[in-house]
């Protein structure tokens, strides 16, 4: 997504028969097909024609129209291949958001893609098209408060689809709702809280029943969580950034660079080198 620097949104609409339309150029020393970017804010695709192969986060989606995809300024993605796609994207940064959707959408994180009904798409793209409309009025007085406020409405649309994919609160048990607060604590603590014991602690809680309602609702234990939350932050770095392993490590909290490098080997099943290497071969 091109954006000028100072930009807080930006809206466009793409139709590309041709891959090579919509690859992003890569750095000096990476290979053009694979290779994967961030946004510097936040994206949504309103996928209206073709069909899609992309990765989100390491993880790939095969999709086809009429799809949402949301994807967060952490996040790391890229485009394998698609065929006849046409794509309307909208692009805000976290200053231009409401500020009660900014929560609502980091607890989204991973997002995953949602395909639509023909109801659904026709609202989505009726207001996508609104908002270019205003963006277009530029001599208008109000034409950046036509345009925020557009837009924002186009996220609280967004978000109420995915808010309709998750059970209310209300219907939630005391295990869901104790994993839900330990992942939106990890979220924020990752870098820094390692054991299960400092999550417990917080939550007040003991450190085994904690670890039985992880465990219940999601199949994998504390330490698994933690481990992965790590694992996934330390990809996105060794892929978008040009830190060194060992900075990397430090960044995410481990002073003892041996014991991280053993712990990504161990999560991944190749050193941080070489995970870095495949991502430019």
């Amino acid at each position: 997504m091109a954006a000028e620097a100072g930009v807080g949104i930006v809206l466009d609409r793409l139709v590309a028969a041709s891959p090579q339309a919509l690859r992003p150029a890569a750095p000096e020393g990476a290979a053009q097909a694979t290779y994967a970017h961030r946004e510097d804010r936040h994206a949504f695709f309103l996928l209206e024609a073709g069909t899609i192969h992309l990765e989100l986060d390491f993880q790939e989606y095969c999709l086809r129209a009429p799809t949402l995809v949301y994807v967060h300024p952490d996040q790391v993605h890229r485009i394998i291949s698609f065929s006849q796609l046409t794509v309307s994207t909208l692009g805000m940064t976290t200053e231009e958001l409401q500020p009660q959707y900014r929560p609502l959408l980091a607890a989204l994180v991973p997002a995953q893609p949602l395909a639509l009904s023909p109801e659904t798409y026709a609202l989505l793209a009726d207001t996508m098209a609104l908002c270019t409309r205003f963006a277009a009025r530029r001599r208008d007085q109000l034409s950046h408060a036509l345009l925020h406020d557009s837009c924002n409405a186009l996220v609280a649309l967004v978000l109420s689809q995915y808010l309709q994919q998750a059970p209310a609160p209300g219907k939630l048990s005391r295990g869901e709702l104790l994993t839900q607060a330990f992942k939106e604590m990890l979220e924020r603590q990752y870098t820094t809280a390692k054991r299960p014991s400092d999550y417990a602690g917080q939550l007040h809680v003991s450190t085994p029943y904690l670890n039985e309602c992880v465990r219940a609702v999601t199949g994998h234990s504390v330490s698994y969580a933690i481990q992965q939350r790590v694992l996934l932050e330390a990809k996105r770095l060794l892929h978008h950034s040009a830190q060194s392993v060992k900075e990397i490590a430090a960044a995410l909290g481990y002073d003892d660079y041996p014991y991280f490098a053993r712990l990504f080997a161990k999560g991944t099943g190749m050193t941080a080198l070489a995970f870095r290497q495949t991502r430019l071969d």
